[in-house]
């Protein structure tokens, strides 16, 4: 076992398996457990949406900004890199200052760069508003994920993370929906995507209901704020205790984070274009359409991966979802040019490109003890997501070279789906045990 020196103590206990019983699994948990899964998931949700809402207008924007599709990604690099050192500034804030508070933060953080976004008259503007959403985006996540590892019985940690993760494909498909009659409305013009930014500043309000209902977790406030006894958190988690597992968690992450971005960053976009340009040829509208039936299948791979692996183990359920998603991205990429081949593989696609997301939230927090929880799951997590941000700017640059287009470019992030793959056996699998205090 790899432990920091400052935290010194045997490993944590495995819960023992729930005695039988005839009461369903759902009827164990409080109103205060229940109300920390709706405010996590619906904040992961309403991210997702204001996050989507600027791979919907990419044409739009393109055309508004005159930009290639390099620089288009690029856009949504700077917003994933942003992202990162918002999870890592966040979970810095989450063990100060409490959990609760730097979830509530992380929304009116990119509810008003939403906003702010929709003012744009430059390029540089609009950048510099997307990187402050990004900032949002990626706190929002490490927050709400150590709020419910907290509050949850271990036991149940796998489910809970499932049902907080399945909110970001239901913010796609708001995300798309808006788009949809936005953009797809009879008087849409050249400047109709500001209103798109307009709606992403509606999930603001939802901070009021966070502040009433939610508390922080007891295993915070009973260690009386714990990282303020920890001078300097990142030592913790650089340490030469914790030194490595951190870097294999950022190595993980990266490979994670790359495929999936390389992919879903730039599906809208695949979607639409044209077939002599390497896409499926679909239109705008048409494209907004068949996302629904993929952000489906994410949402039950989401919801179902922590019940499976709760059966069959986590290491091997998050295996599975890798190699079958290896597989089904350039076969998707080369075929989907008929609503047939995207009715039939666009929510299968779906479910293992995305599903695989639900075990982050548990399996990182798992790995740091409590004064530096917030710290270690932001950062390591975060820090791979930066590395996988580079994902737009390169599919976009890769589909622009000759006789590739978008959807050969997608078919390379099968290669960091395998080697996910792999890195997950470099990790420990603490599933069901008791977190480390």
């Amino acid at each position: 076992m790899i432990v920091s020196a400052p935290f010194m103590r045997p490993s944590p206990a495995r819960v023992s398996p729930l005695p039988a019983t005839s009461v369903p699994w759902y009827r164990t948990i409080t109103p205060d457990q229940w109300r920390v899964l709706i405010a996590a998931k619906a904040g992961w949700m309403l991210d997702a949406m204001d996050f989507m809402l600027y791979a919907m207008a990419i044409g739009e924007l393109r055309a508004y900004f005159s930009i290639s599709d390099a620089m288009a990604g690029l856009l949504g690099t700077v917003t994933l890199v942003m992202s990162g050192v918002g999870g890592i500034l966040f979970g810095v804030i989450s063990d100060r200052l409490g959990r609760t508070r730097a979830l509530m933060a992380t929304i009116l953080v990119f509810s008003l760069a939403s906003l702010g976004a929709a003012t744009s008259q430059t390029l540089i503007q609009l950048l510099l508003w997307r990187a402050l959403l990004g900032i949002g985006m990626g706190g929002e996540w490490a927050s709400g994920a150590v709020l419910i590892s907290e509050t949850w019985p271990a036991a149940h940690r796998n489910k809970a993370i499932s049902i907080m993760q399945s909110g970001w494909a239901i913010g796609y498909i708001a995300a798309a929906l808006t788009a949809a009659v936005i953009l797809g409305s009879p008087g849409a013009g050249p400047e109709t995507w500001r209103l798109l930014f307009v709606v992403g500043v509606l999930p603001a309000l939802f901070t009021l209901w966070i502040r009433r209902h939610v508390r922080e977790p007891d295993t915070w406030v009973s260690r009386g704020a714990p990282a303020a006894r920890v001078k300097n958190p990142f030592a913790v988690i650089f340490g030469p205790g914790l030194r490595a597992r951190t870097f294999l968690i950022i190595l993980l992450g990266s490979a994670v984070q790359f495929a999936y971005w390389g992919i879903f960053f730039w599906l809208p976009a695949f979607l639409a274009r044209p077939v002599e340009q390497g896409g499926a040829g679909m239109g705008v509208v048409g494209s907004l359409g068949w996302i629904i039936p993929v952000q489906i299948g994410a949402y039950f791979g989401y919801l179902t991966f922590g019940f499976i692996a709760d059966r069959v183990g986590r290491r091997r359920t998050f295996i599975a979802f890798m190699l079958i998603a290896a597989i089904l991205v350039p076969i998707y990429g080369q075929m989907a040019r008929s609503p047939l081949v995207l009715m039939l593989l666009g929510p299968v696609l779906g479910y293992f490109g995305h599903g695989y997301f639900s075990m982050f939230g548990s399996f990182v927090a798992e790995l740091f003890p409590t004064a530096v929880r917030g710290t270690g799951q932001g950062t390591s997590y975060n820090v791979g997501r930066m590395a996988g941000a580079l994902a737009p700017y390169t599919i976009g640059a890769v589909a622009a070279l000759p006789g590739i287009g978008i959807g050969l470019a997608l078919a390379t992030t099968s290669a960091f789906f395998l080697l996910a793959a792999g890195l997950i056996f470099t990790l420990p699998d603490r599933s069901g045990q008791a977190l480390e205090a």
